[in-house]
């Protein structure tokens, strides 16, 4: 099964604008299009678990632990969390190998930094 990704809020936009110029068929979805904006880790690890997405997220300060309290009752698509200090064609880049390259039952249960 292909890869789809959400966004939390946190996440530049223009990483997400990026990565479907350079690969229009990426299915990626914004918290706030999915009317999450505002809502809490646990909340966003729930919506993406049920929609099969990966989160894509910038949160590396409290995500991880809310991660791994999930995955001890519940199975996650993962997570990727990106450095705030990664040039934007980089995390762009990155994200668009890991879609070319795998499939998304290789992410289960795993949360990985950028770049890989």
């Amino acid at each position: 099964m292909k890869i789809k990704y959400l966004a939390d809020e946190n996440l530049r936009q223009a990483i997400v604008r990026g990565l479907k110029r350079r690969e229009p068929s990426i299915d990626f979805l914004r918290a706030s299009v999915a009317n999450l904006a505002g809502k809490d880790d646990l909340t966003l690890l729930q919506f993406a678990a049920r929609e099969g997405r990966i989160l894509v997220s910038r949160d590396i300060r409290t995500l991880p632990r809310h991660f791994d309290a999930f995955i001890r009752h519940q199975v996650s698509p993962g997570v990727f969390l990106i450095p705030q200090n990664l040039a934007l064609a980089g995390v762009i880049e990155e994200l668009l190998i890991v879609w070319t390259a795998s499939e998304a039952v290789e992410w289960q249960n795993r949360i990985c930094y950028l770049p890989l």
